[in-house]
């Protein structure tokens, strides 16, 4: 069968109406089931955008009543056909597809709505968020309202900050107190060649605004350290673990403690990665899975242990979907279980974490732990983001 031959045999099955016949009474309930880039571009007057592939599972949110005229409309008639159908197998008894679609209301010169250009904007932006259970116009919101805080521009920072600038998480922090190096480049996404030398923190929001300018951007150019953790964590939701030197881990770890703030945990070497949620006093902490720092000699850098260079990719990835996850309240976050991910053998396993009871750090809600420098237990990498 032929595609136009399917296509008549949906409209076989439908009722259709011409603009001849609606151009002086339209219904009240119009449904434009285009992509929201499309319906901001134009559409009928009073029509609620709602795409073609979330039509059924979000049409009691415009028509409760299966016996109420609604009237669709696509770009020519074809995707309007195919929603008609869809509905009528949901039991509404009442649904007319506009046959020459909007192009022909268009070229018939008849009232089209455009919505404003903010609106456009954002509808066409986050359209495929807004259709999502559990997101909606809502959680948008939410998101643009959210502050994260990325301790680490380089390898699992660049992932992480550009899909949640990308997911419009509206305002990004940014901690390192590094310069991009050219051996930055085979991982750290964030950055460029011709941006070689430039602080990192300032590379990052270059490419961060340039992809989202919805998005706030805040740097921080500094190191991290018992005398100023506190304060750079302060107003933030969440804040994610880009480093990789235990030192800025294990003060993240005790910061988080008193500010009762999530951390969003990634950690990468060679060719295995991992990955978890530590939320206080909900779950283990760090220091519940690694009491104390490791020597010097059992803590390696990416220059001394070399990296894959795509791993930070994954594990980065995970991490921006915990926090988009801990923002909205959707799905089961990584609190109490650590990923690890094998990159050569393509496979992912979840342990279960417990609480320590005895931990050092997090036994005892009312008395966090002393906010120290961890500095003396391992040789710190020369910056804070792989």
């Amino acid at each position: 069968m032929t595609h136009d031959e399917w296509m008549e045999s949906i409209r076989n099955r439908i009722r259709e109406v011409g603009v001849n016949q609606i151009a002086d009474r339209l219904p009240g309930t119009i449904v434009d089931v285009r992509e929201f880039d499309e319906y901001a571009r134009g559409t009928l007057p009073g029509a609620a955008c709602l795409p073609l592939g979330s039509l059924v599972d979000h049409i009691d949110e415009l028509a409760e009543d299966p016996g109420m005229e609604i009237l669709l409309v696509c770009n020519v008639g074809n995707r309007s056909a195919v929603g008609a159908v869809l509905l009528q197998q949901r039991g509404f008894t009442n649904v007319v597809s506009l046959r020459e679609g909007f192009e022909g209301w268009k070229a018939a010169g008849l009232p089209i709505d455009r919505p404003d250009v903010p609106i456009t904007n954002r509808l066409a932006r986050y359209g495929r968020h807004l259709i999502l259970p559990g997101v909606g116009e809502a959680g948008q919101q939410k998101l643009l309202d959210s502050k994260v805080l990325i301790v680490g521009a380089g390898g699992l920072g660049s992932p992480a900050a550009m899909y949640l600038a990308a997911a419009g998480v509206g305002t990004i922090g940014l901690v390192d107190f590094d310069v991009v190096d050219v051996t930055n480049l085979q991982r750290q996404i964030l950055h460029t060649t011709d941006r070689i030398g430039e602080p990192k923190v300032e590379s990052a929001r270059d490419t961060l605004v340039s992809l989202n300018p919805d998005v706030s951007v805040i740097p921080h150019q500094v190191r991290l350290g018992a005398d100023n953790v506190l304060d750079v964590m302060s107003g933030y939701d969440v804040v994610v673990d880009a480093t990789d030197n235990f030192p800025t881990r294990y003060l993240l770890n005790d910061a988080s403690l008193h500010l009762r703030i999530p951390v969003v945990h990634g950690s990468i070497f060679r060719f295995d990665g991992q990955a978890s949620v530590f939320a206080p006093y909900e779950g283990p902490c760090y220091r519940c899975l690694f009491r104390e720092p490791p020597p010097p000699e059992l803590a390696p850098s990416c220059a001394e242990a070399g990296v894959f260079g795509v791993l930070p990719g994954v594990i980065g990835s995970i991490q921006a979907t915990e926090v988009i996850k801990l923002l909205l309240g959707l799905g089961r976050p990584l609190v109490g279980r650590l990923l690890l991910y094998d990159a050569l053998e393509q496979e992912f396993h979840a342990v279960r974490l417990r609480p320590d009871p005895e931990c050092p750090a997090c036994s005892n809600p009312d008395r966090p732990p002393q906010i120290v420098e961890y500095d003396q237990y391992c040789t710190p990498a020369g910056s804070v983001s792989r």
